[in-house]
């Protein structure tokens, strides 16, 4: 279902990332990495970008071909550089990448965003992401976070909250809906990659430890790459504006304690 398709993966420099744009080739796709350090496997195509800033992002549409078939949101911070930084990348370039990529995207394509389990707070913090998600453009996120007091130990969970929410908001906006363009997301829980040492650091190990004992271990790259590209896929040309928990099951424990069932 990626044969001969475009496919613009960021983060592709390690992680849940680096698998997802090598499955993508091996399943027959053309790849197009984008990440702030260069992969030490190299890519078939590969552009060297920052997300953090809207010139950052202005540069890296400025090299992309004409037509793309999907673009695989992956690039992440933990937090561990502040909510600043966390806020910059994780949502607002995030967004702007996407706002700007969607002229070069076929109709039918999709986006497709790597949230978190981080961001299960998004209906009880709802009045604060709604009016984070609102502010149009590439704001001055320093400004934005002082406008709010937002701490940075907020920074990671915060930015998914955002980005689950402007995910489903995404799906019914005339830039997206008007060509057909999917926008979903998916929501890893704990995963073995080379920033779950920092996440350790960013929400404490008692957090992340329980977590992974809900599941019975932690995830793997080679578990939410798969995902990432069936959501990708004409496979899932009828599933729009949702978000796919690829977490071993951790949403539905949680849900399970926080219910009462």
């Amino acid at each position: 279902m990626l044969f001969g398709k475009t496919i613009l993966v960021t983060g592709v420099a390690s992680g849940i990332g680096a698998r997802t744009a090598e499955l993508a080739g091996q399943m027959g796709a053309e790849v197009i990495g984008v990440d702030v350090r260069e992969p030490v496997g190299g890519s078939a195509a590969f552009i060297k970008g920052d997300l953090s800033t809207a010139a950052g992002v202005a540069e890296i549409v400025a090299q992309l071909p004409a037509r793309l078939d999907a673009l695989a949101n992956v690039a992440g911070l933990s937090g561990n550089t502040g909510v600043v930084s966390t806020l910059a990348v994780n949502f607002y370039g995030l967004r702007a990448l996407s706002e700007a990529v969607v002229p070069r995207l076929r109709e039918g394509g999709a986006v497709v965003n790597v949230a978190s389990i981080a961001g299960y707070g998004w209906r009880a913090n709802l009045e604060r992401a709604k009016s984070l998600t609102a502010i149009e453009g590439f704001p001055e996120v320093a400004a934005v976070v002082a406008e709010h007091n937002l701490k940075d130990e907020e920074g990671y969970p915060l930015s998914k909250e955002l980005l689950l929410l402007w995910t489903m908001r995404a799906a019914h906006q005339p830039l997206f809906k008007n060509r057909g363009i999917r926008v979903n997301a998916v929501s890893p829980g704990p995963v073995e990659t080379p920033i779950l040492k920092q996440f350790r650091a960013v929400l404490g190990d008692a957090k992340v430890d329980s977590d992974i004992t809900r599941v019975g271990r932690a995830g793997t790259s080679a578990d939410i790459a798969p995902a990432v590209l069936f959501l990708c896929s004409d496979g899932a040309r009828w599933i729009n504006g949702a978000n796919l928990a690829v977490d071993g099951g951790l949403e539905a424990s949680i849900n399970a304690e926080v219910l009462g069932f």
